[in-house]
């Protein structure tokens, strides 16, 4: 009886993982459209020259131009660029109402309570890739990316941390300047160069480390560098 009862355990939860996905699946496909009619990107927002976004590239996401909005790159951990737009895009950004907001709210609570093994996040990044091309995604993302709290605000995007943390725009800010921005992206808040400068510029130091070739990361979910200490 036991042997039965772990048995169909064993077999139902593999099956109701499958129908969650299937259904987080259908749900980002159906609601895509409406949760983007009002993410335009304003005129200059999220323009990255090509070697910051060599950099962000090479820190965030290395596969980034080939795969389909999932990967487990070298040093990236197990978040794309795609998917972490997908959870701002569906989860977060746009208020959807009715069975559509239902659904939402449910894939919000499960991410904000399981988000290191929730594969929902995933399937909507899938779905995002297939809708949106990659240099959109980028630009979105350059827009978007959380970068911590200044004054009792949050920071928003590269441009603003620019302006925030560098004092200037972003088009004057150096690849290594841009390298400490990218660095900070991994715990903005803890990495705040405004309220803890130390760990900034520890942070910042093995980001360029990286972004160099003098340090390598120490496998898939190598995103901290720890060895790459100077």
């Amino acid at each position: 009886m036991r042997k039965k009862l772990v048995l169909n355990i064993g077999l139902g939860l593999p099956l109701l993982l499958a129908a969650y996905l299937c259904t987080v699946a259908a749900w980002s496909a159906t609601v895509v459209d409406e949760v983007f009619a009002d993410y335009p990107v304003p005129l200059g927002a999220g323009v990255l020259s090509p070697s910051q976004q060599d950099i962000l590239l090479k820190i965030e996401d290395p596969t980034f131009f080939q795969h389909g909005g999932v990967s487990l790159a070298n040093g990236q951990g197990v978040t794309t660029i795609t998917s972490s737009l997908a959870r701002e895009v569906f989860l977060f950004h746009h208020e959807l109402s009715g069975p559509k907001g239902v659904f939402q709210s449910f894939y919000r609570a499960v991410f904000n309570c399981c988000k290191k093994i929730d594969l929902g996040r995933d399937v909507m990044a899938v779905v995002l890739d297939k809708r949106l091309d990659k240099q959109r995604q980028l630009s979105l993302y350059a827009q978007q990316v959380y970068m911590g709290r200044a004054n009792g605000r949050q920071v928003r995007g590269f441009e603003q941390a620019a302006a925030v943390y560098l004092g200037k725009p972003l088009a004057r800010a150096s690849d290594t300047e841009f390298a400490g921005l990218v660095g900070m992206i991994q715990a903005p808040n803890q990495y705040n160069p405004l309220s803890n400068r130390a760990a900034y510029e520890q942070r910042a130091a093995r980001v360029i480390a990286v972004v160099q070739g003098r340090c390598l990361p120490d496998g898939w979910f190598d995103t901290g560098y720890e060895h790459c200490a100077q």
